[in-house]
């Protein structure tokens, strides 16, 4: 399926190699395993990436979990959270279909070694020639299609406007021995992939000192289940009622084939997932009330609402036992424009009504009742529905990271991070003008009272050019300078990172003037 579109002719002007250079020379992100040469599909979250992270998680669970929002019956959502375990009993994966049914059909190119996702490429299947085997085609381009046509002699006439691609079923029918022309998106002959074969993206490990095939285990596809799996736990020992969400954040593996995208798509990742449990009747009203909250979350925290998109998956997309899914979708520099200059996008949180299908299945394969009793009325049973938001929190980073980015060529760095306050790793820094007449003391003085209330950076050495242009690559939103004039008139210097404009703060007002531009 083609990525969503949006409606702009607003061209790109970051460049994705960009973005990467400045994570890992500024400490942001790291290949995994650097020093042996990286592993793939896999990354490490330096000091200031880690800070932005921790950032971004913390204010998803203060949202979610410690204030959750008003719901629609005009009270406060009732929300706990969860940390269950990486790895568990491997029937959970059995019974919630990852271990049937979690894989990706794949192709192999003989030519060029590489592997694919059968449904990354498109299927040319002519249904009324049953005995015509199906070609693929990447996404269908042009060029590609021209690229068949040539191999079967057909592609001058298809120029000239005498031959269409659909002469490709009544070629291939009247050459049996065509039946199986396959064409690879990077190949250059013909026939180079093979059938498709399944390809489990679970990561299987062993439990036990003395472990074999027996012991097998695997590492969690996802945060989900673990919530689904303790429902009658957190049922059982806290004070919550039907309608009420269980959420949880945590590390996720997937034995991804095509990890792509610098840390868009990658086998080991971080999620921030909430299953919502509420009466079958009530479903479809949440349903629309966590769409629209989760919207406001992300453009709450910066990214333009027209880098954002909310898509609704065809009735193709959807697993059987959904009754609709919406993804919320940002525009990553790696999307790029289609032909008319429209925005393509890519998946950063999905809200999806899964029904209370994952409930049933653990009750089917534990035995366990997974039935709700409505506590004012002990003669309703039901198995809750659940809406789940799902949300990639490595994803999420990864969107900030690409909003804020701002290459401007009048400043000595060049770029900038337009990180909201309330998200950047640093929220100020100190720099004292001079390395003399008292300044770092009076500024290591204004460090040690700022740092029990914010994340502030004190910057001694270099020249105070180099120094800003460091915090605009990190994204820190203010620098206090101490000057010469500052033990005279017991004030600092308050460079704004986005305009460079400077204004005069009193060193006493310095925490109050934080406190307010974080709420901003």
């Amino acid at each position: 399926m083609q990525p969503a579109k949006a409606e702009t002719t607003v061209p790109a002007t970051k460049d994705m190699k960009d973005i990467v250079a400045l994570c890992k020379r500024r400490g942001f992100i790291f290949p995994a395993s650097d020093i042996y040469g990286g592993i793939n599909g896999f990354w490490d979250f330096g000091p200031l990436g880690t800070e932005l992270k921790n950032n971004l998680r913390d204010l998803w669970w203060k949202r979610m979990v410690l204030c959750p929002p008003i719901g629609p019956d005009g009270h406060p959502v009732q929300m706990v959270g969860v940390d269950t375990a990486i790895i568990q009993n491997p029937k959970v994966w059995v019974a919630s279909g990852h271990v049937g049914g979690f894989s990706d059909p794949m192709v192999d190119c003989r030519e060029t070694k590489k592997r694919y996702r059968a449904d990354h490429l498109k299927m040319l299947s002519f249904s009324d020639k049953p005995n015509v085997y199906a070609t693929y085609i990447q996404d269908s381009e042009e060029e590609d299609i021209k690229k068949v046509l040539k191999g079967i002699g057909l592609l001058k006439s298809y120029e000239a406007g005498n031959a269409k691609a659909e002469d490709f079923v009544s070629f291939v029918a009247a050459k049996p021995e065509s039946l199986k022309f396959i064409y690879g998106p990077d190949a250059k002959e013909i026939g180079t992939l093979t059938e498709p074969k399944a390809f489990n993206l679970l990561f299987e490990t062993k439990i036990g000192a003395t472990a074999t095939d027996d012991n097998i285990a695997y590492l969690r596809g996802e945060t989900a289940q673990g919530i689904f799996i303790n429902y009658k736990n957190v049922l059982d020992s806290s004070r919550v009622k039907v309608p009420f969400g269980i959420a949880q954040i945590g590390k996720a593996f997937r034995n991804e084939v095509n990890p792509r995208n610098f840390i868009f798509r990658s086998r080991e990742f971080e999620q921030m997932e909430m299953e919502f449990f509420c009466h079958p009747d009530e479903a479809k009203m949440w349903f629309d009330f966590w769409k629209v909250e989760r919207q406001k979350f992300w453009q709450d925290l910066g990214l333009a609402k027209e880098n954002l998109l909310m898509r609704e998956h065809g009735q193709d997309e959807l697993v059987f036992y959904s009754k609709g899914t919406f993804d919320i979708e940002y525009h990553f520099p790696f999307n790029g424009f289609d032909e008319s200059g429209n925005k393509l996008f890519g998946e950063l949180e999905g809200i999806a009504y899964r029904t209370n299908y994952d409930l049933n299945q653990h009750a089917e394969h534990s035995g366990q009742k997974m039935e709700y009793m409505d506590p004012d009325d002990n003669t309703k049973r039901y198995v809750p529905h659940v809406i789940e938001p799902a949300a990639g929190l490595t994803r999420g980073v990864l969107a900030l990271l690409c909003e804020a980015y701002t290459p401007d060529p009048n400043r000595p760095s060049g770029v900038y991070l337009n990180l909201h306050p309330k998200i950047a790793p640093k929220k100020a820094a100190i720099l004292p003008l001079m390395a003399k007449e008292g300044q770092p003391e009076i500024a290591e003085k204004l460090y040690m009272e700022l740092r029990e209330e914010f994340p502030v950076d004190l910057d001694i050495k270099q020249n105070i050019g180099k120094r800003y242009a460091r915090q605009d690559e990190i994204g820190t939103p203010f620098c206090f300078t101490i000057d010469g004039e500052t033990s005279k008139d017991n004030a600092v210097t308050v460079r704004d990172r986005n305009t460079m404009a400077q204004e005069r703060v009193g060193l006493d007002n310095v925490a109050e003037f934080l406190r307010k531009k974080m709420k901003v």
